[in-house]
């Protein structure tokens, strides 16, 4: 009797410890094949922002350990773009949040599957990382103040003495860096997200920051304090060629990955990019959005 107290006892045990391994394999933050693990910021509004619930066919965000954020789903036109490839892969699409500058280290860790984020793929990065053909070309302009020296300026010569502004580790910041001077703009210390340098055009610490053409629309239709110079590349604007506002998705290197996507962004037509863009724009100023 008494060994077969033992025996249970052991089985039992056994059990349990079989029971914790697979819990804590469940909670390992291992990635999955059935899923594709998208990289973001959550935070470029209408490319990517962070709302409250689903609505509108947002999905929910994850961190980097792959635990589900409480209360947080991801809407915008980089959402859209990786729905649909996802889909296109028959994988469940998993946005994983994170910084702008640990995009890349993160993609090339394995930590995501691609990078869908508004990045473009200049030389530097390519250096780093493989890029889909592009999903959208976007053209740069300044958002500044209704109420102040720089509304009704047409052109970055209009800017002088202008303190302006750009997200760090970007292509705005890199053609203010090298352009701004020859208008006479002060460039300011680059900014980590969007977020902050809108915070810092409301609280009059900067006179403009550069943005894309439809993140200076939802800005400004955000914060009613603000307009955009509709400036023009290589015109009224910065100098820049296709690849530097080009819009790609970051693919680790030698990855088969990139073909898959590039065949499913070519079935994508420009009425249909148009059409979520737009959405995007209108969803991205709603009460449901979290700043």
């Amino acid at each position: 009797m008494k060994t077969l107290h033992k025996f249970m006892l052991f089985a039992t045990l056994v059990a349990l410890s079989l029971t914790f391994a697979l819990s804590l394999a469940a909670c390992s933050g291992a990635k999955q094949d059935d899923k594709l693990y998208v990289g973001l910021e959550c935070a470029y509004s209408p490319f990517n922002y962070t709302q409250r619930d689903d609505a509108n066919g947002a999905v929910p965000i994850y961190n980097t350990n792959y635990k589900q954020m409480r209360n947080a789903y991801a809407n915008g036109y980089d959402v859209m773009i990786a729905q649909k490839i996802a889909d296109g892969l028959g994988k469940e699409l998993v946005v994983v949040k994170m910084e702008w500058d640990a995009l890349i280290p993160a993609l090339n860790a394995g930590t995501v599957d691609l990078i869908i984020a508004g990045m473009s793929p200049t030389d530097e990065r390519k250096q780093q990382i493989d890029f889909s053909q592009p999903y959208y070309q976007s053209n740069l302009v300044l958002v500044v103040r209704k109420d102040g020296s720089y509304a009704s300026a047409t052109s970055l010569s209009d800017m002088s003495g202008a303190k302006v502004c750009a997200q760090k580790s970007t292509f705005h910041d890199d053609a203010l860096q090298q352009q701004g001077g020859q208008y006479g703009i002060v460039r300011q210390t680059p900014l980590e997200d969007f977020p902050a340098l809108i915070n810092a055009l409301k609280v009059k610490a900067i006179d403009a920051y550069v943005a894309e053409e439809p993140g200076a629309i939802e800005n400004c239709a955000s914060n009613t304090e603000f307009t955009y110079v509709k400036l023009k590349n290589n015109d009224t604007g910065f100098a820049a060629t296709d690849a530097d506002t080009a819009i790609a998705v970051g693919v680790k290197k030698g990855s088969t990955l990139t073909a898959q996507v590039n065949a499913l962004l070519q079935g994508i037509t420009q009425s249909q990019r148009d059409e979520m863009m737009s959405k995007a724009i209108s969803l991205s100023g709603g009460d449901n959005i979290v700043d």
